[in-house]
């Protein structure tokens, strides 16, 4: 944690060649989670990651576990995908058919932090039965496709929005935001209210720095705010 500010490595963008090393320079520089994509080829047109390559980045690294699933009713794969090493798992509440119903199957599984993912074009006002039931909102800036797309500026507001509800019902919960998070965008992500800023293609594994010289982009984006 830098300044109050969790930082997670989303692992879609990571080069998979050298992911053992990628891994060990993220324990390095104290990354605070690694951000895994599930996704099923329904609700976003791309394929990840499964249980065995998973299984194998839980057990060699001891880095928490933070687990995005981009699938068509997730409760039919908690069970398989969901390693017990991980700390938080989120779901988005458009593929749901009983949301409130998912997030108690997860709490039943023992799940320490869980979280509820919303597409740009999603209100924040379809959170509003369930709020007191979880611990982190996923707010995706980018839609739900693949790695690289611009920022949907309009959802700076929908993160103040979402921190002013938060305040005013005086819960503590999380607002993690997914999608073009770079040193361009951080400052007014966590100025309008971010706690957990998802790192990806463009702020973190980036073609022309190294992992450790972006992380320190950021860190000095997060300095400048007042």
């Amino acid at each position: 944690m830098y300044k109050n500010i969790k930082l997670s490595a989303s692992l879609i963008c990571a080069n998979w060649l050298q992911l053992k090393n990628d891994l060990d320079e993220l324990k390095k520089n104290n990354i605070d989670s690694l951000h895994i994509d599930i996704i099923d080829g329904n609700f976003a047109n791309d394929f990840t990651i499964g249980t065995s390559i998973i299984q194998n980045i839980s057990n060699y690294t001891d880095i928490d576990l933070d687990y995005h699933l981009m699938i068509e009713e997730p409760n039919y794969y908690f069970d398989k995908i969901i390693n017990p090493k991980s700390s938080t798992v989120s779901i988005h509440q458009e593929c749901c058919k009983n949301l409130h119903r998912e997030i108690i199957n997860l709490k039943r599984m023992g799940i320490k932090k869980i979280g509820v993912a919303l597409s740009p074009a999603t209100p924040i006002e379809y959170l509003e039965y369930i709020l007191e039931d979880i611990n982190m909102v996923l707010l995706m800036t980018v839609n739900p496709e693949y790695t690289g797309q611009d920022l949907v500026a309009e959802n700076i507001k929908k993160i103040k929005n979402l921190k002013n509800k938060i305040s005013k019902l005086n819960l503590d919960i999380e607002i993690a935001i997914d999608g073009s998070v770079n040193k361009q965008s951080v400052s007014n992500m966590v100025s309008a209210g971010a706690d957990v800023l998802i790192l990806g293609s463009s702020g973190l594994f980036k073609k022309d720095l190294t992992i450790t010289n972006s992380l320190n982009e950021i860190y000095e984006e997060i300095d400048k705010i007042k």
